[in-house]
């Protein structure tokens, strides 16, 4: 058998266990069973990622992607209905890469990032909450001066909302 495999010697202790030695499958030679139980453990979490990964919530509850988009929207709005306000679309787009880098680092598809972004039921719940809040501060879509009084508040605030307006 030497002769066939000239190493043996040197790789028998080494990377085999020896003859003398009885074979401990799953123990580590030097740190025995406590090592054994960490290794268990390791493969037990691996194998149980994939069902924490399918745990995740709908983007629409992680708050840092939603409200992001809605200021957006918010802005974006005003901008369409007041005439002096445009909206920084550029800093908008931006920022919406930024959501889709964020979703996917948690674990987001893109086919989910579409399918959150173009439903409709997330476009009625976004165009409610957003006119829940125009009307409570005020706008009225029959008066374009009221998303322009909005908006320059907005700006002067510097508000989530006010950094994706300019005034003209």
């Amino acid at each position: 058998m030497t002769g066939v495999f000239p190493y043996h010697r040197l790789v028998r202790g080494v990377l085999l266990p020896s003859s003398s030695e009885p074979l401990r499958l799953g123990q580590s030679k030097t740190k025995g069973k406590p090592m054994s139980v960490i290794k268990l453990v390791a493969l037990a979490s691996l194998i149980a990622l994939p069902v924490v990964a399918e745990a995740k919530p709908p983007l629409r509850d992680v708050k840092e992607i939603d409200n992001e988009l809605y200021y957006i929207a918010i802005a974006n709005e005003i901008s369409e209905f007041c005439p002096s306000i445009s909206g920084r679309r550029l800093k908008a787009i931006s920022v919406m890469w930024g959501l889709r880098s964020k979703a996917n680092n948690l674990g987001y598809s893109d086919t989910e990032i579409r399918s959150y972004v173009e439903s409709d039921a997330e476009k009625d719940r976004m165009r409610a909450k957003g006119e829940a809040y125009l009307a409570k501060n005020g706008v009225s879509y029959d008066s374009p001066e009221t998303f322009c009084s909005l908006g320059q508040k907005e700006i002067q605030r510097n508000s989530a909302i006010g950094v994706y307006l300019r005034a003209n």
